[in-house]
């Protein structure tokens, strides 16, 4: 298979300097007002940066970091890549009618991620009718009546489906999964699947609750933090300032990742006089260059080293009192870890015994220890084996359920723990279900939907007819990507409710609608007047957002808006639910949250006050919601990842000018690449063994279990400092390379991060 060809595909000359060693300071603030002020005016970007993450503003739609309490927040509350983002949103480039007619389909899937993005804010919706090469202008009630029409066509519901990305706030995600439930399917993928549902499906299993159990105070006050498989500097960099305020606190950090990340070796942070002209915060007190997928091989060996410590010490170790009290399966996970070979660990992980013991003395002299991870561990066949893992490494000194302790999976999308929380997903629990039937007099349906992988494939085979995207870039957030653009071009109707232009706009069904909305930044006035809305983040913070900029254009509809007139086009007045009532008052859709959702009692109320609430959490009661009643020790076997011969372990990641499928720029700063994204870090040795030199073009060819190739053609090997035998890349670039049918182990999730590869010179490539 071949990568799609592109035009405009804005690579420059590529130009290689040494990583960086630090992260952040006076050039994150002169590169995100830099691309602010490309974007639009001084006076649009002071208005808009003043307002992000303010308690009366709006938050940012970059990641899900958490906020510090409004007391506490900085008056420019936001990073270099979310500055970036809000300001990618706020532009003022407009995408116009006169643009669909100035460039065709055919056209457009040839443009760049990043130069499709630069056109800017879409305007008004547009129709691709059946057999046309071009998009034309449509009206909201025509385009409305479209979809509902062929919404109404299909032989059953499940042949639609609904998909979400994290921007989508609360009230809408809420009603999305009220009117697709309503309709008669469970058929709600979303970007979580491809993501974090390793880590639901991990503690959910071992702790009765899919989320994390921390708050930024736990994270300020712990003992021993653990940043596992993921890069803060680029993909949530306010995360470093809550690290900075750990190690202030006489904390201590321990990062473990393939990379080198320069955001995790030093921090400058840039509100602080220390970190304009100073040094800098050390933020890792040790490193370990893991091999990919070599965590779970870690966190069993760390495991192993306090079992036998509390062998040679009884009771000094571990927490009997709560493993005895609170736990389930303790004998058989010890009898387990004791089989585990070091021989195999060091194999698996490339470190040597030393390192891992002193992080063994690290963890011994510290009370409280906080475990963060992201996709790094996540996006692997054995993701989930790994996260219970680290449970088990937590349950054994009592690290869940008190202050300063616990699990702590970053999200990395705005709403997207929110989205999960709202009801956007294809298996919601029975009582969340029963509940919804009860507040609106229907029966959900009770098949189990799809994810996004199985989404992909049942477009591709027939199954699934109608798409509809409620944000994001579905075809360049998944994988394999000749398939899933097979899949989505034999649907009757694909329909994107997008902000910006992206590649999905441009890959059709036979019929295709692109539908504006607003952003997270615009102001959002309906019949019942200004409306906010809701967000949750990754530490369970619920709270408002309030547009304030006047929206892009005067034809936008809200998601609220677009979500409810559909549902009253589809399902008229069967059931009974007053759509038109909630479009216009967005208090009233939390009133209704509120009798569904666990949590969110008083709704109105309390997300009114500065910061919002909290969201309960049983686990930091000790409260565990499996079937025993108590915390689950498991019993987790590790497979190592090993590449053939002339192979190499690739691992597809975001440079730091990049927002998920999105680059702002061709440039990572803090890897040292400038002016190319088609480049892949090889370790050095690496690359002589291969026999290629430091600069050579390559294509990328992954190998699959059942002997199928893939292809991403002309990239640039770049010498970096990456474990023997792996390598990275940039997605989406890459995701071509990944099989749909390469997935995490119940969980489902595409493997990105270990995806089996050769390196052919482009000479040697033979012509398609």
């Amino acid at each position: 298979m071949r990568d799609f060809e592109e035009d405009g595909a804005d690579e420059g000359e590529l130009s290689v300097s040494a990583p960086k060693t630090w992260a952040t300071g006076a050039p994150a603030v002169a590169h995100a007002l830099q691309y602010a002020l490309g974007q639009t005016s001084p006076r649009r970007t002071a208005l808009t940066l003043l307002n992000v993450n303010q308690a009366k503003g709006f938050d940012c739609p970059g990641c899900a970091w958490p906020d510090p309490g409004p007391g506490h927040r900085h008056l420019n509350e936001y990073c270099e890549n979310g500055a970036k983002h809000i300001s990618d949103e706020a532009t003022s480039r407009r995408v116009t009618a006169e643009f669909f007619r100035q460039y065709s389909v055919d056209e457009l899937s040839r443009k760049s991620d990043h130069w499709l993005n630069q056109q800017g804010r879409l305007t008004e919706p547009m129709v691709l009718r059946e057999g046309a090469t071009h998009y034309e202008p449509i009206g909201w009630d025509e385009a409305l009546d479209l979809l509902a029409r062929e919404l109404r066509a299909l032989d059953h519901p499940d042949e639609a489906l609904f998909y979400t990305s994290g921007r989508l706030a609360n009230e809408p995600a809420f009603l999305l999964q009220l009117f697709a439930r309503a309709f008669g399917t469970n058929n709600l993928p979303d970007c979580s699947n491809m993501c974090h549902e390793s880590s639901g499906s991990a503690l959910g299993e071992t702790l009765g609750i899919g989320k994390g159990s921390v708050s930024l105070d736990d994270l300020y006050d712990c003992d021993l933090v653990f940043v596992v498989g993921q890069n803060p500097g680029t993909n949530h960099p306010r995360m470093l300032s809550a690290l900075e305020e750990t190690k202030r606190r006489g904390g201590r950090v321990v990062a473990v990742n393939p990379l080198p990340e320069a955001g995790l070796l030093r921090f400058k942070h840039p509100q602080k006089v220390r970190g304009v002209l100073g040094r800098g915060t050390d933020i890792a007190d040790q490193f370990l260059q893991i091999r990919p997928g070599g965590d779970l091989a870690l966190f069993q060996a760390l495991n192993l080293l306090l079992v036998e410590a509390e062998d040679k010490e009884p009771g000094t170790v571990l927490d009997r009192e709560f493993i005895e009290a609170h736990t389930t399966g303790y004998d058989a996970f010890v009898e387990h870890i004791r089989q585990t070979s070091w021989d195999a660990v060091l194999d698996a992980t490339g470190l040597s015994r030393d390192e891992i013991e002193q992080v063994h003395e690290r963890v011994l002299a510290s009370r409280g220890v906080i475990v963060c991870w992201a996709m790094g561990l996540t996006q692997h066949k054995h993701g989930v084996p790994t996260i219970r893992e680290i449970v088990n490494f937590l349950l054994l000194r009592g690290n869940i359920g008190r202050p300063g302790a616990g699990v702590c999976p970053v999200r990395g999308h705005s709403n997207v723990q929110g989205d999960r929380t709202m009801g956007i997903w294809e298996r919601m629990p029975q009582a969340f279900m029963d509940r919804l039937g009860a507040a609106f007099h229907f029966t959900p349906p009770a098949r189990h939907g799809l994810d996004s992988v199985d989404s992909i494939r049942a477009m591709r085979d027939g199954r699934a007819k109608l798409f509809v995207g409620f944000a994001g870039n579905f075809v360049r957030a998944t994988p394999d990507s000749e398939t899933t653009e097979r899949a989505l071009r034999n649907c009757r109707l694909t329909a994107h409710i997008s902000t910006k232009l992206n590649r999905s706009h441009a890959v059709c069904g036979r019929t295709a609608l692109i539908l504006p909305t607003l952003g997270r930044s615009d102001r959002d006035v309906q019949a019942g007047g200004e409306q906010f809305m809701t967000v949750e983040d990754s530490m369970s913070e619920v709270h408002a957002t309030r547009g304030r900029l006047a929206p892009a254009s005067p034809h936008l509809l809200s998601e609220v808006s677009i979500i409810t007139r559909l549902a009253r086009r589809v399902l008229g007045s069967q059931p009974d639910i007053p759509w038109a009532e909630f479009e216009a008052d967005y208090d009233l859709v939390r009133d209704r949250i509120a009798q569904v959702v666990d949590g969110f009692h008083d709704f109105n109320e309390r997300v009114r006050r500065p910061g919002g609430f909290r969201l309960p959490n049983p686990v930091n009661e000790r409260v565990f919601r499996t079937p025993s009643g108590k915390a689950v020790f498991s019993v987790n076997d590790f497979t190592m990842l090993r590449a053939p011969k002339g192979h190499l372990v690739l691992q597809t990641l975001r440079s730091h000018d990049q927002w998920n499928t999105i680059p702002y720029a061709m440039d990572d700063r803090y890897r040292g690449i400038k002016g190319g994204r088609r480049v892949v870090l090889v370790n050095p040795a690496d690359l002589t063994d291969l026999g290629l030199a430091d600069g050579s073009l390559v294509d990328l060819v992954s190998v699959w279990s059942d002997g199928s190739e893939r292809r991403a053609d002309g990239f640039r090997a770049v010498g970096y400092p990456t474990p023997p035998g792996s390598a990275a890349a940039y997605y989406p670039e890459t995701n071509v390379l990944v099989p749909l049918d390469s997935v995490a182990d119940i969980s489902n999730t595409p493997t990105s991060k270990s995806v089996i590869v050769r390196l052919e010179r482009a000479t040697e490539r033979t012509p398609a």
